[in-house]
């Protein structure tokens, strides 16, 4: 298993002290996550400096951006099979505003008309998860 300081290299990022504390922690989650919740969860950190080591870290591909309509922004580790980085749905429950990243379902593949490229793709699906639905 190669280090953090690897993985980061190789993906463009210079491993500095406060980029290996944020990947150490964001590595870890499974579910998508705010700039906010990393401040909770790290308050040892200024805000400026998450919030530079997660646009650094989109901008690598090691993250994705989720735009969900809560109007936060939301993120999620890079997980990834191949170079095109097409990312996996996400669904956003309505009632607790939840994102889940649903990663056994990829987002379908859609042709482009000739002389449109797509380069990335967001999936969105809206509903209500099971926990809320269960409390109805």
């Amino acid at each position: 298993m190669e280090s953090i300081e690897e993985h980061l290299s190789e993906h463009g990022v210079k491993p500095t002290a406060v980029r290996i504390l944020v990947w150490k922690e964001i590595i870890n989650h499974t579910e998508t996550f705010t700039l906010v919740d990393i401040q909770e969860w790290m308050p040892q950190l200024d805000r400026s400096s998450i919030f530079r080591a997660l646009r650094l870290f989109t901008e690598h591909h090691l993250l994705h951006e989720i735009d969900d309509g809560s109007g936060l922004q939301k993120y999620c580790v890079c997980r990834c099979e191949n170079e095109s980085h097409l990312n996996h749905i996400h669904f956003t429950c309505l009632q607790c505003g939840h994102t889940y990243c649903l990663v056994q379902y990829k987002i379908p593949l859609v042709e482009m008309p000739e002389g449109f490229e797509m380069e990335d793709a967001e999936y969105v699906v809206k509903g209500i998860c099971p926990k809320c639905h269960n409390k109805r």
